[in-house]
């Protein structure tokens, strides 16, 4: 008996630390909740950011939807699109869009072309993003304010096997942004990362939108409020929940999901293929 009271003492203490814990997890989540999705910051999202606002991947998609609900907020905009050389005007405000993914979910080796793959990927997702970064930054230091909003992923929040190039240049684009954030936020400078899931553009190949897969407008209808409030973001209330949920699976099961997700959709792009 005597052994058995502390037994039951130290069950007790690990019953209430686990109880607290998901207590406190709970807090932080309604908090976040009301904090972004409800009360966000809409209404600051304009010129006191600056008078420009310069849009890369604005000719579709989640880039064309930042540029007119930036421009309906009083912004004057340039338009940029991956062929276009240099940018034309020093802005406030940048958001990095330009992205491209794989065709379809394929193991690393086998993916077709894979150098030059390889290459298109990190050039159009990596070296990219550094570059806008390295042109527009040195004026919003001289100006000590600006907004850069670097769209990343999912993708890039959590591994992604089968897509496995795409997700690592996407998880550069979360650290570089996260790491620019910390750098230059005391300098009036606010750096933040989208990592949304799937959205209903070209790219990613879905012409329906849902609830868990909004239209690009939806998305930043929602993605705006949160500009200056979260430096990382889901950018979309629904996205928010799903990586929350996400967050708790244990790793072997996470990816058990994911790659029968991704197998799936690889054998049923070869099939669609076999039938054309």
């Amino acid at each position: 008996m005597e052994s058995f009271l502390p037994a039951t003492g130290f069950l007790y203490w690990v019953g209430v630390g686990t109880v607290a814990y998901l207590a406190l997890r709970i807090s932080c989540f309604l908090f976040t909740a009301v904090r972004v999705w409800g009360l966000g910051n809409e209404s600051g999202v304009g010129p006191r950011l600056g008078e420009w606002a310069v849009v890369t991947g604005s000719t579709d998609g989640i880039g064309k939807s930042y540029a007119e609900k930036l421009a309906e907020r009083g912004m004057k905009i340039v338009l940029i699109s991956r062929s276009q050389d240099k940018l034309n005007q020093v802005s406030s405000e940048i958001m990095n869009n330009v992205g491209m993914s794989y065709e379809y979910p394929e193991y690393f080796l086998d993916i077709p072309d894979l150098d030059n793959t390889i290459k298109k990927l990190i050039s159009v997702n990596v070296l990219s993003v550094c570059k806008m970064t390295q042109l527009v930054l040195p004026g919003m230091v001289e100006r000590s304010k600006g907004v850069i909003l670097n769209i990343s992923s999912a993708t890039g929040r959590y591994p992604v096997p089968l897509l496995t190039i795409y997700s690592a240049t996407k998880a550069f684009v979360d650290f570089f942004s996260q790491c620019l954030h910390e750098e230059y936020k005391s300098k009036g400078i606010f750096v933040q990362s989208v990592l949304p899931f799937f959205v209903a553009t070209k790219l990613a190949k879905i012409r329906k939108p849902t609830l868990d897969k909004p239209s690009s407008e939806n998305f930043v209808k929602c993605a705006i409020k949160t500009i200056g409030v979260q430096s990382r973001t889901s950018g979309y209330f629904i996205h928010y929940l799903m990586a929350s949920v996400t967050s708790l699976l244990p790793s072997w099961l996470y990816f058990k999901i994911v790659m029968n997700v991704n197998k799936s959709f690889r054998a049923r792009y070869f099939k669609k293929m076999k039938k054309n």
